[in-house]
């Protein structure tokens, strides 16, 4: 969905149903009674009195669904027909008492973005007491990394490189939002991303297929559930298909030309997966995909998905897209633009009023066949059908004298899951000399404009989540030494400088201004600053991005530290005291002096509601971090795409040799400054003696890869060891690596263990040029490694 904070943006007015004229100058009135005799002998217009739908009994199957959902659309008028396939906000165009007349007149079939049992249950009374046929509403909302608990942001939680990690945020998050009477999340959003400048770099897992695959699938289970029909689950919404992450430039809402052959190999298998875990419903992207917008894209929602894939779930259009059809220049009116959306496979049209002004004279002079709408209509019943909603309505409400009494209670919301996974996503990039852990001891100087900020902890679409009940990493680390060691603060500088940048990030905020600046000029903010570090024995700098830049809307020219924070940190180097920079952003930060100057740098994302208390937990040592680099880090903005898995090209550049007439940018050092996979440990691992248990592979069968893990240090700790595979000769030009497994394994100081991959034709398939999946004999290099850089290899032959 693409709105700011809950409030809709609606292109135009929804005018009354009744007196509104569509683009064949007939009034909705005249085009349902041009429709009555034909759409009564085709069995599609209901009479008036028809009764509401009876409830499914039990046992319910495939059988018992579609016939339950064939009467229902038997007794369907036009105008109900047209109805559910409309998701409406709440908003300036549509106040609460409009929606319930709306929902009562059966022209809604779901609403979004109202979010507590108080709001909704009266919605729900009017669709199925005051509605013809009575049929429920759905309630859906953007769910993405929690609820009312906010947890890590996407990139933050592919970084633990755990799925039981990502299925419990999943899973708490469901708990929280269905209690909330939500039954449907925007989520997950499996975008792949090689461009960190696109602000929606946040809202996803990173830049690796299989990674993302993984993650998707750990979502879909987490919402989901057992079955969605449970009290406690609500249904996935899989976004944005498709290949929205690969925008160019990096820019939001811009096209996407590619290669079939790409798609396949690397964008499509997230979105792919996450329907085989059974996702139940999928938002289409705003981009077009080579000239033909996603939404009015029959091979993408007809051929790719349904046919191919045996997707039977229901589609959603992102927020207004389809009037942006005309826009994009594909529809002549918004009366194409509906055609064009029905067509394609649009069953839920978000936030426009393109479908109730202009489906009924579409279908009215034959350009939109009944049989069409019927499709779109079943889906969208096929949905509520597998929420329990027909079942019962108020599944996810309850009653109202079980309503909670504060919506914002602390009771509410469950902060050790959120500390726990909180600690797990905290990437550990530089630690020189042991800096860190940090002693409970002497005095500390906290420094840096987001040390204090309970709204920036929280990240991009933190749903419900509130700012004051968030920890900020000031009152964790408070927290943490309180009776052991003196805290000493100073803010050191704004986030940003340029004033057009925060009214511009203020503006996409419609409540109130999220970015406040300190009037103060930057040099008394420094020489304030290294005040305070002088008097410290440790200096800590919060520094990054305001939880806005990293959002939709929010791409960036540059990746580099923004503002005069870098100004601070050469400030706070040069007091000589040691330095420990906790980075807070949404995507990869160019940060070249950071790394060489920082005695220990943690990237931290945006670590939600219990990220200060997860952050200083690191910082002391009461946790030993573990997480890796879900994309890689370039070194400049210039160097972007810097992904690991890149195509192998003619003339690569090799480090030790001359770079002439090689593939490379001759300015500055190659490769990224932190590779995918990258992350440090407190303790020291080392990563042993690969072995093959062969050095031939018939098909069909399987071979061991192994490898011995070692903790070297003194803390216990846990390390992911990744498998790649790389398949040097092949009839396409094959990525140089590609990520096939991980494993965590957390080991005791000295203690040493096997790590063992089992290898067979799953990991060594792909996509040849005709778009077929094929396994090719030859050979394939064994790489494991604790980061996609540094690997042992041994190879194989597949005979």
């Amino acid at each position: 969905m693409d709105n700011r904070n809950g409030v809709p943006v609606v292109d135009g007015r929804e005018e009354d149903s009744r007196t509104e004229t569509n683009r064949s100058g007939l009034s909705r009135r005249q085009a349902l009674g041009a429709l009555a005799s034909a759409a009564a002998a085709a069995g599609m217009a209901g009479s008036p009195a028809a009764a509401a739908p009876k409830k499914p009994g039990k046992p319910t199957g495939p059988a018992a669904k579609e016939a339950f959902i064939d009467d229902l659309i038997a007794r369907m008028t036009v105008d109900e027909k047209v109805g559910q396939l409309r998701l409406i906000s709440i908003g300036p165009e549509m106040p609460h008492a409009k929606l319930m007349d709306e929902v009562a007149a059966g022209r809604i079939g779901g609403s979004f973005n109202t979010v507590i049992r108080r709001d909704n249950r009266p919605l729900q009374e009017a669709a199925v007491k005051r509605s013809r046929l009575k049929i429920p509403l759905f309630f859906a909302y953007d769910v993405v990394h929690g609820h009312r608990t906010t947890f890590p942001i996407p990139l933050a939680l592919a970084a633990s490189f755990d799925m039981a990690v990502i299925e419990r945020m999943a899973r708490v998050s469901a708990i929280e939002a269905s209690d909330d009477s939500i039954d449907m999340t925007f989520a997950p959003m499996v975008d792949i991303s090689h461009d960190p400048r696109w602000g929606r770099t946040s809202e996803g897992f990173g830049e690796d297929p299989y990674l993302v695959s993984e993650c998707a699938r750990a979502s879909v289970r987490g919402f989901q559930g057992a079955a969605p029909d449970k009290p406690d689950t609500i249904m996935a919404a899989v976004k944005h298909f498709a290949l929205y992450g690969a925008v160019e430039g990096g820019r939001d809402y811009n096209t996407v030309d590619m290669s079939p052959l790409r798609m396949h190999q690397v964008y499509l298998p997230p979105y792919k997966a996450a329907i085989d875990a059974g996702a139940g419903g999928v938002m289409v992207a705003l981009n077009s995909i080579n000239g033909i917008p996603a939404t009015s894209n029959v091979w993408l929602l007809q051929d790719l998905l349904r046919k191919q894939w045996g997707f039977k779930g229901v589609t959603v259009s992102d927020h207004g897209a389809i009037t942006e059809l005309t826009r994009h220049g594909v529809a002549r009116d918004n009366r194409e633009a509906a055609k064009l959306a029905i067509k394609a496979g649009i069953d839920l049209s978000m936030a426009d009023q393109i479908y109730l002004a202009e489906l009924p004279g579409l279908i009215a002079s034959g350009e939109i066949k009944m049989a069409e709408i019927d499709a779109r209509v079943r889906e969208v019943l096929g949905a509520k059908y597998d929420l329990g909603l027909f079942a019962d309505p108020f599944l996810r409400m309850g009653k109202p004298e079980d309503d909670p009494a504060d919506d914002k209670a602390e009771n509410r919301l469950h902060r050790q899951p959120a500390r726990e996974i909180a600690r797990e996503t905290i990437v550990l990039l530089e630690n020189r000399n042991q800096t860190l852990p940090l002693k409970k001891q002497g005095t500390i100087a906290l420094v840096g404009p987001l040390a204090d900020s309970g709204l920036d902890i929280l990240g991009s679409w933190s749903a419900q989540g509130v700012a004051e009940q968030a920890v900020t990493v000031r009152a964790g680390i408070e927290k943490a030494i309180e009776g052991k060691a003196k805290l000493l603060t100073a803010r050191g500088s704004n986030v940003l400088d340029d004033e057009k940048v925060v009214e511009y990030l203020n503006f996409l905020n419609w409540d109130k201004p999220e970015v406040v600046q300190d009037p103060r000029p930057i040099e008394t903010m420094i020489e304030e600053a290294v005040s305070v570090a002088s008097q410290a024995d440790v200096v800590i700098a919060v520094v990054g991005e305001v939880r806005g830049m990293s959002h939709e809307s929010s791409s960036r020219v540059t990746i580099d530290m923004p503002g005069s924070q870098r100004r601070l940190l050469q400030a706070l180097k040069a007091t000589g005291k040691p330095l420990v920079v906790v980075l807070m952003n949404g995507r990869p930060l160019a940060i070249g002096w950071e790394k060489d100057n920082a005695d220990a740098l943690l990237e931290t994302w945006y670590t939600g509601t219990e990220g200060g208390n997860a952050i200083a937990d690191v910082l002391f040592g009461d946790h030993n971090p573990s997480a890796k680099l879900p994309i890689s880090f370039p070194r400049s903005a210039g160097q972007i795409p810097t992904y690991y898995n890149a195509l192998r090209i003619g003339r690569p550049f090799t480090p030790g040799k001359p770079g002439n007439y090689t593939s490379q940018y001759f300015e500055e050092e190659q490769g990224p400054l932190y590779p995918f996979g990258f992350g440090l440990s407190y303790s020291r691992f080392t990563l042993k003696d690969l072995k093959l248990s062969a050095t031939r592979l018939k098909r069909g069968e399987t071979l061991a890869a192994e490898a011995t893990l070692t903790n070297e240090g003194s803390y216990e700790g846990a390390n992911i060891v990744q498998l790649y595979i790389a398949d040097p000769f092949a009839s396409i030009a094959r990525p140089v690596k590609e990520l096939k497994g991980f494993q965590k394994i957390t080991l005791k100081p000295g203690e040493s263990r096997v790590v063992r991959f089992e290898i067979g034709e799953d990991q060594l398939k792909f996509i040849n040029a005709d778009l077929k999946e094929v396994v090719e004999n030859g050979r394939f290099d064994v790489q494991i490694g604790l980061d996609s850089h540094d690997v042992l290899v041994q190879s194989f032959e597949l005979v």
